[in-house]
């Protein structure tokens, strides 16, 4: 059977999430434990990818996938990185034998302890990413008008495209936080709810510490998104750098709003 062939630009994402980890742990002291246990996990999910691209999984079996052919690795990297809480409870976890449920459960939307539902989702992410468009026969689509138009996942990230030519807006992106596709959304629009009441989308944001990163809330459903705008930090990897913003995160939870969903580190 022929190798999935996805476009350069996929394969350099993972060089690209690794080198720009590297650069934010030498500028977020707080977020250093964080970035240190993502940057683990890039390697082992790069090879699940990679592995998936030769494999072909049937999208009906990718949880029996992941929990016999890349759990394990990932689990390995999260136990030698994690902090102590993680690395003490991953063995017992696997003890029990949770790999194909837990992808299961996490493909359908469903929620589960955090830690047996980040096992899941940072073995399972990079399996549906090779997949490509055939991610979406391995998932529940959720209810949500936001969903990912390939899986049907919910969004991670909002984010802003670099600027190209003179005087054309650039296109707000959300990428998915199953799969990682990425479709256009309309700017000054909430996207959990839609709406578009200037005066009810606030922005929380601090420019000096990180002047390419802010939370856009919305009054009408009280939820929030991480944005990233490439413009101000073109080096910016939207999918790494979100999980820089937890400042803001707290800030906009502070003031009752809740993010559409919570990132690979359960912050949300």
């Amino acid at each position: 059977m022929a190798r999935l062939a996805p476009p350069p630009a996929t394969l350099e994402s993972w060089a690209r999430r690794r080198r720009r980890a590297r650069q934010l742990l030498d500028r977020y002291a707080f977020a250093a434990q964080m970035l240190g246990l993502y940057t683990a996990l890039l390697d082992a999910q790069e090879r699940a990818f990679l592995a998936t691209l030769d494999d072909r999984p049937d999208p009906a079996r990718v949880p029996h996938y992941v929990g016999t052919r890349v759990m394990g690795e990932v689990a390995d990297a999260a136990v030698a990185a994690g902090p102590p809480a993680l690395a003490a409870a991953i063995p017992a976890l696997l003890a029990e034998g949770i790999g194909a449920d837990a992808v299961t459960a996490w493909q359908a939307g469903e929620r589960q302890e955090p830690m047996r539902e980040f096992l899941a989702r940072a073995a399972a992410s990079p399996v549906l990413e090779a997949l490509g468009p055939a991610a979406g026969a391995a998932c529940r689509r959720a209810s949500a008008e936001i969903a990912c138009p390939r899986c049907g996942g919910l969004p991670q990230v909002s984010y802003l495209d670099e600027a190209g030519e003179a005087l054309v807006s650039v296109p707000r992106r959300l990428q998915c936080s199953r799969c990682s596709e990425s479709w256009v959304h309309q700017r000054m629009t909430c996207v959990g709810c839609g709406e578009q009441t200037t005066a009810r989308l606030p922005i929380f944001a601090d420019p000096e510490r990180f002047p390419h990163l802010r939370a856009d809330a919305c009054e009408s459903c009280r939820r929030y998104v991480i944005t990233v705008d490439l413009r101000k930090d073109p080096e910016a990897v939207p999918v790494v750098d979100e999980l820089t913003a937890l400042p803001l995160d707290l800030h906009a939870q502070e003031h009752g709003f809740a993010k559409i969903t919570s990132n690979l580190m359960a912050i949300g």
